[in-house]
């Protein structure tokens, strides 16, 4: 990640939400271009997906927001702290209750990447929660404006119905997201930072995005290990059941074998 520490900020009038815009310009089309995100675009995402997705989501905002109402009196916090509007823990628990039944938080599975995610949260909370304001915005304004296309993908891909196992992408208490954006945008832009502070906002928001690109790309890990094993497991009692699957997928592997050594070598 490149750091502004050196680099001149537009100007200490420039508001805050634009410049973190333009600071996270190419880390957010990086993280849009994840082989999660785009199989999720393309409506490609299973329900196994979708839960280990629910999982790492719950523990970020968990930590979020507990340090967001630890440090909501904060001169840099409080003006965008709209828990009624914005708090995304209760939905994700709901969803996640809809997925994994009452003893879901002992099914709560997370990559490393979200560990690492969730432990910066904390540290800035205790040291630093101007820094907050990086994380907040950069995850509840794109919840607000992919939320309802996602929530959507999500319910046709999955075959859900009503706002069951979405909830997540529901904000019942902003009427208009892009009236509420623009409101969160001037509360935002009205926090007095001094230049080193701003340039410290901006470091952060860019590290934020490279938190959710790390943790997509665990999940992704993730994902290819536990369907790998799937189809080891399928394959197997199949092989061991079938003389003449197991010819044929001798076959089948020797041809496959040939056809990757071709690209492979």
């Amino acid at each position: 990640m490149e750091s502004l520490k050196n680099k001149p900020v537009d100007s200490p009038n420039s508001d805050l939400s634009e410049q973190i815009k333009a600071a996270t310009k190419d880390s957010h089309i990086r993280a849009e271009n994840t082989q999660l995100m785009l199989n999720y675009q393309k409506g490609r995402i299973t329900q196994t997906q979708y839960k280990l997705l629910l999982c790492s989501l719950y523990e970020i905002y968990q930590a979020l927001e507990e340090e967001l109402d630890r440090n909501c009196d904060h001169p840099a916090v409080q003006p965008i702290y709209f828990p009624q509007e914005l708090a995304r823990l209760e939905s994700l628990e709901q969803d996640l209750e809809h997925f994994f039944g009452p003893q879901w938080r002992k099914k709560i599975s997370v990559p490393a990447a979200t560990h690492r995610y969730t432990q910066r949260l904390r540290e800035i909370g205790k040291n630093s929660p101007n820094l907050l304001v990086a994380h907040t915005y950069t995850r509840y304004l794109g919840d607000l404006s992919g939320g309802q296309v996602l929530g959507k993908i999500t319910q046709k891909s999955l075959g859900l119905s009503g706002n069951k196992g979405v909830a997540f992408f529901l904000f019942p208490g902003v009427t208009s997201p892009n009236k509420f954006k623009q409101l969160y945008r001037g509360r935002m832009n009205s926090i007095d930072l001094t230049e080193q502070e701003r340039r410290d906002v901006l470091d952060e928001a860019t590290r934020a995005f490279e938190f959710n690109i790390e943790v997509f790309d665990d999940l992704q890990k993730m994902l290819s290990i536990t369907e790998e094993n799937s189809r080891n497991d399928v394959t197997s009692n199949t092989f061991a059941s079938s003389p003449v699957l197991q010819f044929a997928l001798g076959v089948g592997v020797a041809l496959a074998t040939v056809g990757m050594g071709v690209y492979a070598f």
